[in-house]
């Protein structure tokens, strides 16, 4: 048995949506950017400001990390914000088949970025 699904071997080696946007709406971070690992998560809202239309991810850390965010991209792109504010942990791991138990924090440190985008926003 391998340690890491396949789901998350992908992400990690073709990490989707890596990167900056032009002219993000919102931006969330988790860490700190230079000192150890941290998340920036960049989210494009629709002229309506009620759905994510484009998410991009900077990221350093281990691949765990680096997984989280991408799968965290792609789950966010097209969804409501109502929706994404309910994203969970538990959602992202099963998204990523499951991390190990002594990585299953590189999903919620995706999510913190998540929420701390969305924090300024009221529903």
């Amino acid at each position: 048995m391998t340690r890491y699904s396949e789901t998350v071997m992908d992400h990690f080696q073709d990490p989707r949506n890596q990167g900056k946007l032009d002219h993000p709406d919102l931006i969330g971070v988790a860490g700190v950017p230079g000192c150890g690992r941290y998340v920036i998560l960049q989210l494009a809202l629709s002229e309506s400001r009620d759905r994510v239309i484009a998410a991009r991810f900077q990221s350093h850390g281990c691949g765990s990390t680096i997984a989280s965010a991408s799968m965290l991209t792609e789950l966010v792109t097209g969804m409501a914000l109502t929706l994404c504010r309910d994203l969970s942990a538990e959602d992202l791991l099963t998204a990523l088949g499951g991390l190990p138990a002594d990585k299953m924090n590189c999903a919620e440190f995706a999510i913190v970025a998540l929420q701390h985008a969305l924090t300024p926003l009221s529903f």
